[in-house]
């Protein structure tokens, strides 16, 4: 089915202008009218009710399609901060589970279209199925896709060199990496920059260290079983989300391992409960409250300039650095921060180019979480 994005581009005009063709919202040059009218015949688009709306209504509602919204800490807590946002700029949000299904998320975005929503907030699954429709403003948070369209999502590279790094300069060469969802940006990067850390630091480049952990607990406590069946269990482990986290502690519990005596352990996304229990995990925070706002903040920026340059955001992680990777307890209240370097990229078409130069790391307590 042809969209208005199909119709911009045969036109060679944006798709704002073919709106203004199609709702007669803005005079069009003569010309400029008859190229978007030949386009319209030759893909041969219709016009639906959804695009009139968005050029000359607000519903005030924004669709949010995240996976387990009910059952992973992460996406809740990136929803909460969305809502809260969107709810102090007069916006309600029609909340969506895609469960990380295909399907499921394309049945998803079409009942969002269909409910005539302002625009759409999205953590896409690694399925190439679901495509943003360029007529209607939308971001895509967490994850990333070769997409025309606004993007906000952790900083991964240099976050897991870094927690590799801090493994290696405990004395460990054998690390494992727990890799997350396969097709997914994070799950990519991730395993880009624990690959980074392996050859600087010299360590055991073995593939077998590089563990599918499928993003969830069951895999990974699995996966540690199998690890530690083996005659060369690896010393030290990058976990690649706080789920398959939970299922490496399982693991190691029903194994009777312990961290760091046993395997050292290091992951990704904190835990509220972290400073409660002993070793306390070392672990990359996620800035969800500002990823959350953030994300909220560009696509009101582009509901109300869709013509304006799509932005793609990379907000840095805060480095906790507790005991399960065997560093000896602070004797503070809470833990040591580590913030990393911040980039923000501009993007025009499939072009990006940096915004800001990162920062370098600095050392502080801290027990919340850095906004």
């Amino acid at each position: 089915m042809a969209t208005m994005a199909d119709v911009a581009a045969l036109a060679g005009v944006s798709t704002s202008t073919v709106s203004h063709v199609l709702n007669e919202t803005r005079t069009v040059e003569p010309a400029t009218r008859a190229k978007v009218e030949r386009a319209i015949r030759a893909t041969g688009y219709r016009p639906n009710h959804v695009a009139r709306s968005l050029a000359t209504a607000s519903t005030r509602t924004v669709g949010l399609a995240m996976s387990m919204l009910g059952r992973d800490t992460y996406f809740a807590r990136f929803a909460h901060a969305i809502e809260r946002r969107a709810r102090e700029a007069g916006y309600s949000l029609i909340y969506a589970d895609t469960h990380d299904d295909p399907e499921t998320e394309q049945l998803i975005l079409a009942q969002f279209l269909s409910q005539q929503v302002d625009g759409m907030i999205w953590a896409p699954t690694g399925s190439p199925a679901a495509r943003v429709d360029a007529s209607i403003p939308t971001v895509l948070v967490d994850r990333l896709r070769d997409e025309p369209c606004d993007q906000i999502t952790p900083e991964n590279v240099e976050s897991a060199a870094q927690l590799t790094r801090h493994l290696a300069e405990h004395g460990h060469t054998r690390v494992a990496l727990l890799a997350g969802l396969e097709g997914l940006s994070t799950t990519d990067e991730r395993l880009r920059g624990y690959r980074q850390a392996v050859t600087e630091q010299n360590l055991d480049p073995d593939p077998a260290l590089v563990i599918p952990g499928r993003s969830q607990s069951e895999p990974a406590r699995l996966a540690i079983h199998r690890l530690f069946a083996g005659a060369d269990p690896p010393t030290a482990l990058v976990s690649g989300n706080n789920l398959m986290t939970l299922g490496v502690l399982r693991g190691m519990r029903e194994l009777g391992l312990t961290a760091p005596h046993d395997l050292a352990l290091v992951c990704f996304d904190d835990f509220e409960w972290a400073d409660l229990v002993s070793p306390g995990p070392t672990a990359m925070r996620q800035r969800l409250d500002r990823m959350g706002e953030r994300s909220f903040e560009l696509l009101l920026a582009r509901i109300k300039d869709p013509d304006q340059p799509y932005v793609l955001e990379r907000i840095p992680p805060v480095f906790m650095v507790r005991e399960s990777c065997g560093c000896e307890p602070t004797g503070l209240p809470g833990s040591h921060r580590i913030p990393l370097g911040s980039a923000r990229v501009a993007r025009t078409g499939g072009t990006a180019r940096s915004r800001t130069a990162t920062s370098a790391p600095e050392l502080s307590s801290a027990r919340a979480e850095s906004r």
